[in-house]
């Protein structure tokens, strides 16, 4: 028999090793050669796994994605510090005048929720003060961007502008919205498939699209205005929503621990009352969910995803909605020892090993635990917990997971699924030094 304590010893130092790795002074690729640079919201999550045993490390995961926030106060989702040719799209393609070299658009904002965590758990407290006071002016800056830039008419919603702004590139739900999107009119060559197995990417007919769509906000000259107004993909995206939303109170929570009361906090208050009055708008009856909405076409996402059980993160589900959601989401735990996938095993479009469409995600499961705990659902809890834990047990530190068997799916050595184990699967036995 294995001994439980030395397999999850082993483990952390495994994990310890795939961050140290993928770290390239200052911030942490996901993985080498299929993801060279940094994302945002992978480093947020990462800056979790520096925090159990290299507390300065964590706060510079954080501060070097800070580095290349636009004056309009966005955090781009990918930020191209050293040259690789191992990825595309690449900064020549977005035509971004940035330094350092950054894409156009974002990621959803965990990154305040994460420095909320470190905040609170750095033990090295003159480090911990002497962070925050720089981080979280240009935290409110991000969130104001978010709130005036992506919702200029007060719905409550803000809306994304590319599916690589939610993180879940190809699911879906986004299916129905892309077909509304041109193909790009120029050849390209990708580099994922020379990584990762074509059946566990997306289709080239996303891709089209998704060039498309970068070649526009070029052509647009990163004018927030002319997109919102232009954009043939625009998304009420309820994972983006509910991270931001929690992030939000978080941030708030951080500016009363360190004194900020002003116009700005106030306005942030005031967004998050705008928030709860509209979420209802993504709520399904006919599916007891939530789904995203295409503003584009007014019409829902149906495709039942797990990002419709982010709103337990938020804290958005109303008590009306709350048991309708947790009998669906105990259907969908018993499909599998492995939880939990990122699209419902019954719905029409599920693949348990393509992206975003089936395979599991450590990352996302965190966040819905830890919503599922604030509201009282322990067990349901625990069981994306251990099913998180069973697929680093059978399979390591992959991007994702199999939904069904748990087997490797996407990139290997990952950055945040390490990370995720140092800080929540495997804590207990994680010692700083």
């Amino acid at each position: 028999m294995i001994n439980i304590e030395n397999r999850d010893a082993h483990l952390i130092e495994e994990a310890k090793a795939t961050l140290i790795k993928n770290d390239l002074g200052g911030y942490t690729v996901p993985t080498h050669g299929l993801y060279p640079f940094q994302w945002n919201w992978d480093s947020a999550i990462v800056a979790l796994g520096w925090l159990p045993f290299d507390e300065p490390r964590a706060w510079e995961e954080t501060t070097s994605l800070l580095s290349a926030q636009w004056k309009s106060g966005m955090v781009p989702h990918v930020v191209f510090h050293k040259h690789s040719d191992t990825y595309f799209p690449g900064p020549d393609i977005w035509g971004v005048q940035n330094s350092p070299d950054s894409t156009s658009i974002t990621q959803p904002p965990v990154l305040a929720s994460v420095i909320k965590i470190l905040f609170e758990e750095t033990e090295d407290r003159a480090l911990a003060e002497s962070q925050i006071k720089t981080i979280v002016p240009q935290l409110i800056d991000y969130h104001l961007w978010w709130y005036k830039q992506r919702d200029p008419e007060n719905t409550g919603l803000v809306v994304s502008y590319h599916p690589w702004e939610s993180g879940m590139d190809n699911s879906p739900a986004w299916d129905a919205a892309l077909e509304a999107v041109p193909c790009v009119d120029w050849e390209y060559t990708r580099r994922d498939t020379s990584h990762i197995d074509a059946s566990e990417r997306p289709h080239k007919k996303e891709y089209d699209r998704f060039l498309y769509l970068v070649d526009f906000f070029r052509k647009m000259n990163f004018d927030d205005t002319l997109i919102y107004q232009d954009c043939p993909y625009r998304v009420n995206d309820v994972s983006i929503i509910s991270i931001l939303h929690r992030a939000t109170k978080d941030l708030l929570t951080l500016c009363e621990k360190i004194g900020v009361s002003n116009d700005q906090t106030a306005y942030l208050v005031k967004r998050l009352d705008l928030t709860e009055g509209a979420i209802s708008k993504l709520w399904c009856s006919e599916t007891n969910m939530f789904h995203s909405f295409d503003t584009r076409s007014n019409t829902m996402c149906k495709a039942r995803t797990s990002a419709g059980l982010l709103p337990f993160f938020a804290g958005l589900v109303s008590e009306q909605q709350t048991q309708p959601l947790i009998s669906v989401l105990d259907k969908w735990l018993e499909h599998s020892t492995y939880a939990i996938s990122s699209t419902h095993p019954d719905d029409p479009n599920y693949e348990p090993q393509r992206y975003w469409r089936g395979p599991i995600w450590i990352h996302i499961n965190w966040m819905i635990a830890i919503g599922l705990e604030d509201y009282g659902f322990s067990q349901q809890a625990q069981r994306i917990t251990e099913g998180s834990r069973a697929c680093i047990y059978k399979s390591g530190f992959n991007e994702s997971f199999h939904a069904e068997t748990g087997a490797r799916s996407g990139g290997a050595d990952f950055s945040w699924t390490a990370a995720m184990a140092l800080y929540w699967l495997l804590p207990n036995t994680t010692e700083k030094g």
